[in-house]
């Protein structure tokens, strides 16, 4: 179907047919601007326990009228839409879909929807933004994930403003690394929690995409950065060297020193059994949401700032 210029169309690619007999499709929208520009790609829910980045795509939308647009944004903002269904990270067949690029078309059933992903849409994009949150009982301070040794994709984490750009390595079989080898910039943002709508992650979100858009001179106008940009080139979990219910003392955002009491773990009767302390200088840009932890999980996520 052609779209054309100053118009916005709803599509749907077909990904399977269900025992039932019912259609299950892929679904997009496409907002072709009127006058010449790049064409941008944004997407949500590849693991379909994320709701987070389906909002920010929603509102994104709302806010752009492809009369005035320069160049084209292609919308997805359920990629996993079986997983998302059933509020499940993964596909039907238990496959990590963003391990699953760039696919292939007599794959699995991640292989194929991963390969129409890639054909459909990152094909014809310069420029990629990937929405996703914390994984399962866990959340993120608002961040985007990229190669910053690559002075454009560094361009457009600087404007994209979270409170955090990492420099993160190319994860084998994930978006971003199937992106990238097709020629575009991605980048990855994360922030929140899985199966939540956190408001704040969904507003740094929303604003992050239309910095860039701005960047890329597809708008004309753009939200003023929310302050300093830190950067990281490492970061690591701290684990719990006990068990019990845990009473976080930290948050989000929080600078904090090596050693610092970050929190305290306790009994069924109360009784501290243990103290959770930063194993580093550096930023809280994720912790655990469980109320019990066992020796070994992963409890606060620390970045080393540069």
């Amino acid at each position: 179907m052609r779209v054309r210029p100053g118009r916005a169309q709803s599509l749907s690619l077909p990904i399977m047919r269900l025992v039932t007999g019912a259609d299950v499709d892929l679904p997009l929208r496409v907002l072709h601007g009127r006058d010449d520009g790049p064409v941008v790609w944004v997407d949500a829910a590849v693991h379909g326990d994320e709701a987070v980045g389906v909002e920010v795509v929603r509102q994104v939308l709302a806010d752009l009228d492809p009369r005035t647009l320069r160049g084209t944004l292609v919308a997805v903002p359920i990629v996993n839409v079986l997983g998302f269904m059933n509020g499940d990270r993964y596909l039907p067949d238990r496959r990590d879909l963003n391990r699953s690029f760039p696919g292939s078309p007599r794959g699995s059933l991640a292989s194929r929807v991963a390969h129409l992903m890639m054909t459909e849409v990152v094909s014809k994009c310069s420029v990629g933004i990937d929405l996703h949150t914390g994984s399962d009982r866990r959340t993120n301070l608002p961040q985007v994930r990229a190669d910053l040794d690559d002075p454009r994709t560094r361009e457009l984490a600087e404007a994209f403003g979270a409170p955090l750009m990492l420099h993160a390595p190319l994860r084998d079989g994930s978006l971003r690394q199937a992106g990238r080898d097709a020629g575009a910039k991605v980048l990855l943002y994360e922030a929140g929690e899985a199966w939540r709508m956190d408001p704040w992650a969904i507003a740094a979100g929303v604003r992050g995409v239309r910095r860039v858009l701005a960047l890329l001179g597809m708008v004309d106008d753009a939200p003023e950065p929310d302050g300093e940009v830190a950067e990281s080139r490492r970061s690591g979990w701290v684990r719990s060297r006990g068990t019990g219910l845990l009473h976080f003392e930290a948050s989000l955002g929080q600078r904090v020193e090596k050693g610092e009491r970050l929190g305290g773990l306790f009994d069924g009767f109360g009784k501290r059994v243990r103290l959770v302390h930063a194993d580093r200088d550096g930023l809280v840009i994720g912790h655990t949401t469980a109320p019990v932890v066992n020796r070994g999980d992963a409890v606060v996520h620390l970045a080393e700032l540069v």
